[in-house]
């Protein structure tokens, strides 16, 4: 069996099993793009994260995700069902309990808050792609794209069950320091493939700038879009790097 796709609660997860396991886990939090259904998931359609996923179960890794409610953005009960994911996987899978996490754009926010929650004991590496450490800046970016800014306004509404008149006060008192996520190691890709990547880009510098201060475990990558091909060497190697010490 080289995948299967189950239900936890009212969401349906995915995992997929290498053919020769090395031991370790990964869990996948996706971007706003990302959905797991009875029968597929944006990983397994997408030509890009099909590839990567290719390259991972290769590498002998057992990777497993969930839909986590759609367009969560980091909401209290997407972390609660990606840390119920891991639970079940812990208890039903033959892997390692220290997992490694990556994590696409607007599932970054997620993962900081379980990384928070679940602490450096569970928690071996994590690989950010072209993330959004922060709502506050990101709600800020928007604002140039009226459309878009709206679009966001609903989504943020509906993920965290608030008045869309509430949404900007609620973003800005959110806590948005996590000092347990510099504890981990940590690998930043960026693509640079428009004006919202170079933004985003921007808005990243400028909050690394103090982790890098810090002497914290973090590297970062900038990758020009004919680049992205050499993406799978680096995460892996980034991992294996983190799994010498069991």
């Amino acid at each position: 069996m080289e995948s299967r796709n189950f239900q936890l609660d009212t969401e349906w997860n995915m995992i997929h099993y290498p053919h020769k396991p090395s031991g370790f886990g990964i869990l996948i939090i996706g971007d706003d793009r990302h959905f797991v259904n009875e029968q597929k998931s944006f990983w397994t359609q997408n030509e890009g994260k099909a590839i990567l996923l290719t390259k991972l179960k290769d590498e002998g890794y057992t990777i497993f995700y969930s839909n986590l409610y759609g367009k969560n953005w980091g909401s209290a009960r997407a972390v609660r069902m990606a840390r119920s994911l891991y639970e079940h996987i812990i208890r039903t899978e033959i892997i390692n309990g220290k997992i490694h996490i990556i994590a696409e754009g607007m599932g970054a926010l997620a993962a900081l808050n379980l990384i928070e929650e679940m602490g450096t004991e569970l928690i071996r590496t994590c690989i950010f792609i072209n993330p959004i450490f922060s709502l506050k800046d990101h709600l800020e970016m928007e604002k140039e794209h009226k459309f878009f800014y709206n679009n966001l306004l609903k989504e943020l509404a509906e993920a965290y069950n608030i008045d869309i008149m509430q949404v900007e006060h609620e973003v800005r008192k959110r806590k948005e320091y996590f000092k347990d996520s510099l504890k981990i190691p940590m690998k930043i890709i960026y693509i640079m493939t428009d004006r919202r990547s170079y933004n985003r880009a921007k808005q990243l510098k400028n909050r690394t700038v103090k982790w890098l201060e810090e002497e914290t475990q973090t590297s970062i990558c900038y990758l020009l879009p004919e680049k992205r091909q050499g993406m799978e060497l680096q995460i892996v190697d980034f991992m294996k790097k983190n799994e010498k010490i069991l």
